[in-house]
């Protein structure tokens, strides 16, 4: 789908039947059983997590879940986790960290809540202790993107060894309408703004922030999400097999200079 335009890739990876976390535990994570609470203040149903199993491997998989109608959309925020959403998903990697789980995150998210009941519990903390604490952990990390990819509420969860990104996601600091409201005062050149963000697999393989592009069935994962479901884990197989032969402080040296190396350039 090489010839969409970036916001056409936008509109799609909002698509309001693209596959959420949920749709894919139901065809890859056998045998998954949910952890529920941050044990601080509440549980936050926009991130779902636990443990299951991947193929014949057990591993932790943890991930944002949005709603299909009004009620599951109020229930789950639309996918926009509050503080204690993070705390969750931080819980459920340090007991897989101490059980030696892999950690498999799966990203779709506008961005991090921005009401002031999230503020007042501290989203930017929670927030940046996620980041802190996923950069150290002793197991094997995979992110990937499988719709939007907002902001920081994305790269809460999305600090791995490994980063994929499905054909028709987007990665992005700031959403299209968000940034032609700032640059041209309206929102009438969202398209103008996702070619400019480079927000698509494509550019940001180029930069080398992701690291695999996940090929997507013709029109978008929504028109075959058992199909793509399989053609993620088999991704997802693969890239443990090569992850789980190395030593901790191989993974973490290696994840350290692969974030390290992000923005540099030379003239």
């Amino acid at each position: 789908m090489e010839h969409l335009s970036a916001y056409q890739k936008v509109q799609l990876a909002r698509h309001p039947q693209r596959p959420y976390f949920l749709d894919y535990i139901e065809h890859i994570g056998h045998d998954f059983i949910e952890i529920h609470g941050d044990r601080n203040f509440g549980d936050d149903a926009a991130i779902v997590g636990g443990f299951g199993l991947l193929g014949n491997m057990p591993v932790c998989l943890i991930g944002h879940q949005k709603g299909r109608d009004t009620k599951q959309k109020l229930y789950r925020n639309f996918g926009m986790p509050k503080p204690e959403g993070y705390r969750k998903a931080l819980r459920i990697m340090k007991i897989a960290e101490k059980f030696g789980r892999p950690i498999l995150t799966l990203i779709d998210t506008p961005g991090a809540y921005p009401g002031i009941d999230a503020e007042e519990r501290g989203q930017a903390e929670a927030i940046a202790h996620n980041l802190r604490e996923m950069s150290q952990l002793r197991v094997p990390i995979i992110a990937t993107i499988t719709g939007e990819g907002g902001s920081g509420g994305a790269l809460a969860i999305g600090v791995g060894d490994r980063v994929n990104m499905l054909e028709c996601s987007i990665y992005s600091v700031i959403a299209p309408e968000s940034c032609s409201a700032i640059l041209w005062r309206d929102q009438n050149h969202a398209a103008d703004a996702a070619e400019a963000l480079k927000l698509t697999p494509e550019d940001l393989k180029k930069y080398q922030l992701i690291d695999e592009i996940i090929p997507e069935p013709e029109g978008g994962a929504q028109n075959d999400p058992a199909g793509m479901a399989k053609q993620l884990a088999a991704v997802l197989e693969r890239q443990l097999r090569e992850l789980c032969g190395r030593t901790s402080e191989d993974l973490l040296a290696c994840r350290y200079n692969k974030f390290r190396a992000m923005g540099a350039f030379g003239e």
